[in-house]
């Protein structure tokens, strides 16, 4: 292998990176937004909503992503005149706007499955506890169910994290120029695959442990049982005579 050309390759592909965690991180906070509302749906016992928001996650969870940013890209784009009546051409026109679209209903789907099991992961003691001292609803989610169900969910929507930010590739294929795509355009030029991989791997694996270590040192912060403070020692009474 030739080590300048991918210390060469390495850097051209740097230039990918800010549009790749754009991307991830735009469809991950727009993604929690929509799980949060879609979990919220599934635990509302009212049977419309909870069949609407299953019907969803089947629907997302049960096909490829490539072939939902295939079908929102090219599939609307056979509605044109319908979308410009509408008012909203300009936006699915944009490979952009297209590709965060499926990415962030894509991950919405997996990310209320992960947060409807952190809540209901909640002990049933503490909210009882909490509502006996008199705690509104909206008290008692912010307290008391919220930064629990967060503890909980985190190691798993650590790994939609990472997973978004590898799904981030396949925008390649309606000509966004992030990491992938610049691959992709250096290998028809150079016919050196392999290298190039090689390089656009490597990112990706370092893009994703920086990720992973964040993800950890949140998970340390919200967890004081974690970080190994000694208990507080036990008070000695006097005895008694």
């Amino acid at each position: 292998m030739d080590l300048a050309f991918m210390a060469e390759t390495f850097v051209k592909l740097l230039e990918g990176v800010p549009l790749t965690l754009k991307l991830a991180f735009s469809s991950v906070a727009l993604g929690a937004v929509f799980a949060m509302l879609l979990a919220l749906m599934r635990m509302s016992g009212v049977g419309p909503l909870d069949w609407c928001a299953r019907a969803y996650v089947f629907v997302f969870r049960g096909t490829p992503l490539l072939v939902q940013v295939f079908l929102i890209y090219y599939g609307l784009g056979q509605f044109r005149p319908t979308l410009q009546e509408l008012g909203v051409w300009w936006f699915f026109r944009e490979p952009y706007w297209c590709a965060l679209t499926a990415l962030t209903l894509n991950t919405a789907a997996y990310a209320s499955e992960i947060i409807r099991g952190g809540l209901q992961a909640v002990p049933h003691g503490q909210v009882e506890a909490a509502r006996a001292c008199g705690m509104s609803r909206a008290t008692l989610f912010r307290r008391i169910v919220f930064p629990i169900a967060v503890r909980q969910a985190l190691p798993g929507y650590g790994n939609e994290v990472v997973l978004m930010v590898k799904a981030t590739s396949l925008a390649s294929i309606i000509t966004m120029m992030e990491v992938t795509g610049i691959a992709h355009k250096l290998i028809s030029q150079t016919f050196r695959a392999v290298e190039i991989f090689i390089c656009a791997g490597a990112i990706y694996l370092i893009l994703n442990f920086l990720v992973t270590r964040a993800i950890m040192a949140l998970e340390w912060w919200l967890s004081p049982h974690l970080r190994g403070a000694p208990e507080p020692r036990a008070r000695l009474e006097p005895a008694h005579v």
